[in-house]
């Protein structure tokens, strides 16, 4: 009888996380639909980031790198336009949205969470930008002369990165006040 009040309470927390994330991604492609800013050669400022961090701090590693790398297959299929071959889909796209999953190591911890997966994230773009994206340098960026294009993708997706991790550490802060603060920690699990 044990066994099976185990079978079930397992079964409960497959669906919850499953339900739970199938929610939060549908919630993160609207918000990547819905940016505040959109840059010329790729990338945006929006929300999108939060719903997949929040599925990493709430259910950890495994579901979250589930939920990144069906969020990465989604961002691909949605917004594959901005890309100049298949290296240019597999790093701005597939990898750079899959290592949002990383996030899943600080289970219930959402402050390092989030800064861990944007830092992740920018380093694929950053290093997608500096090598298959260099030859697309502009010879000024910022009012800059540009003569590299690892200082160039430095400025380019931190331009867009910086303003994202900074509006979804506030926006998660924010709901860290709410009493849906222990539904996106995982504390009613």
């Amino acid at each position: 009888m044990e066994n099976k009040a185990k079978t079930v309470i397992n079964r409960r927390y497959q669906l919850q996380t499953l339900t739970g994330s199938a929610i939060l991604i549908a919630l993160a492609e609207i918000l990547s639909l819905l940016p505040f800013y959109r840059f010329p050669w790729g990338g945006s400022i929006d929300l999108a980031m939060l719903p997949i961090i929040m599925i990493c701090v709430r259910w950890g590693f495994g579901p979250g790198m589930l939920a990144a790398t069906a969020h990465a297959i989604i961002q691909t299929l949605l917004e594959g336009g901005i890309a100049i071959g298949w290296q240019s889909i597999i790093g701005d796209f597939l990898v750079a949205y899959m290592v949002l999953g990383l996030a899943g190591l600080f289970r219930r911890k959402f402050v390092p969470a989030t800064l861990i997966a944007c830092s992740a994230r920018f380093l694929v773009h950053y290093v997608v930008g500096a090598t298959i994206w260099a030859e697309y340098m502009p010879e000024s960026f910022f009012g800059m002369t540009m003569t590299t294009p690892w200082v160039y993708s430095a400025l380019y997706n931190g331009a867009y990165m910086l303003p994202d991790m900074v509006m979804v550490l506030i926006a998660g802060l924010l709901l860290m006040k709410t009493p849906a603060k222990k539904y996106l920690l995982g504390q009613d699990l």
